[in-house]
């Protein structure tokens, strides 16, 4: 984008001019564009605060049954595999079968509550 803006304003840039353009836009920023940078600035921080508020409802729902009685049981089992594999240096298991059960669980629960959040 400053490539462009410098081919507009100044043409064809040489290898020299090239060194020398940042130091003169940084002059002509300074000068006439303080106000419209401020204004983008701001822009930019209202857009940024508005991303900051919006809270995705599926992220909150899974949190929510992580808590539930089948969720925390599938959660456990899983916990328990990894701490077996883990502790074990030469082994072919792995926690496949534990996983889906708990993401299951998990999916299971948001899954009756998630259409009721959606407008």
């Amino acid at each position: 984008m400053v490539f462009e803006n410098k081919m507009i304003m100044y043409g064809e840039p040489d290898d020299e001019e090239e060194e020398e353009a940042p130091a003169e836009e940084e002059e002509e920023a300074a000068g006439d564009g303080d106000e419209a940078e401020e204004e983008a600035e701001e822009e930019e921080e209202e857009e940024e605060e508005e991303e900051e508020d919006m809270v995705d409802p599926l992220e909150t729902l899974r949190e929510k049954c992580l808590k539930s009685e089948h969720c925390v049981h599938a959660q456990q089992r899983l916990e328990t595999c990894e701490a077996r594999v883990g502790s074990r240096p030469d082994t072919t298991e792995e926690c496949t079968e534990e996983l889906f059960d708990f993401l299951h669980a998990r999916d299971h629960c948001v899954a009756h509550k998630v259409f009721h959040n959606i407008k």
